[in-house]
């Protein structure tokens, strides 16, 4: 299915926040990793189990695939950043993040992702070393 482009309504919400972007433009927001892949970015909640803090928010970040069929091939997600007592206060907590602060949450992501991958030349490498 195609995209189609809906002009924003600015009247529902600050398209410089994370939640108000949605509401604005009708569709999550979308960024470029710097990996150089496109990630769409969902606001999620969940109980945490400790009755001080009941709620917890965090980030999922959709890697989209580029090559093939248009689908989702991977995703990354922090830990819960936003705290409440009310599932509806955490997610607006979260909706409150500036775009270019998740932006960066996703960029953190990617260092910490790439740095905990094997590469494919450090197996073989350890393989020649091992035989």
């Amino acid at each position: 299915m195609a995209g189609r482009h809906l002009p924003a309504d600015h009247t529902l919400g600050d398209a410089n926040t994370i939640g108000g972007y949605a509401r604005a433009h009708g569709r999550p927001a979308a960024f470029e990793g710097r990996d150089g892949m496109s990630y769409s970015v969902s606001l999620e909640v969940e109980p945490t189990g400790d009755q001080e803090r009941p709620f917890g928010a965090y980030f999922v970040f959709l890697r989209w695939r580029r090559i093939g069929a248009q689908g989702v091939e991977g995703h990354l997600e922090t830990p819960f950043i936003e705290f409440a007592h009310s599932s509806d206060d955490a997610r607006r907590a979260l909706g409150a993040w500036q775009l270019n602060e998740v932006a960066r949450t996703l960029d953190a992501l990617l260092v910490q992702a790439s740095a905990s991958e094997r590469k494919w030349f450090d197996v073989m490498n350890e393989d020649e070393e091992q035989s």
